[in-house]
């Protein structure tokens, strides 16, 4: 005679129904999976031209996950676009604000702080200079 499973088939198919039920929620919780974990600048990038960030103004460089800003004065500000809350990418810039998809945190992009929560700490600065008109940012910038 076969040697009977502990767990009736009742108990199986139950655990079966309410195991992608769970999951859903895992997932609705859950940050894009392409907004996610992505990495922060670990060595220097050229972003382009030094004129595309103007006075006052800000610009996102998605593919490197930077923001570089200029303040009134001219300076060159860069900061990861991760967001300090969850991991997430930011890639919104409304104005001089970043916004992020995932819980709505805020950044000024002329000084990295949070201008709404949920995150508390600012971004990351990198460090940026112009190096042949190019703007370069980055752990060796």
């Amino acid at each position: 005679m076969p040697a009977r499973s502990s767990a009736s088939r009742r108990t199986v198919l139950r655990g079966a129904a309410v195991a992608p039920v769970a999951g859903l929620g895992l997932a609705a919780c859950a940050a894009p999976q392409d907004d996610k974990g992505a990495s922060a600048v670990t060595s220097s990038v050229d972003l382009g031209a030094e004129g595309e960030v103007a006075k006052g103004a800000a610009k996102l460089y998605r593919d490197h996950n930077v923001v570089v800003s200029r303040d009134g004065a001219g300076a060159l500000k860069a900061y990861s676009l991760v967001c300090t809350h969850a991991g997430c990418v930011i890639n919104k810039l409304q104005g001089t604000t970043l916004v992020c998809p995932c819980h709505g945190s805020e950044f000024d992009a002329v000084t990295g702080k949070v201008v709404q929560a949920p995150a508390t700490e600012p971004l990351s600065e990198l460090p940026v200079k112009v190096a042949d008109g190019r703007i370069v940012a980055g752990p060796a910038a």
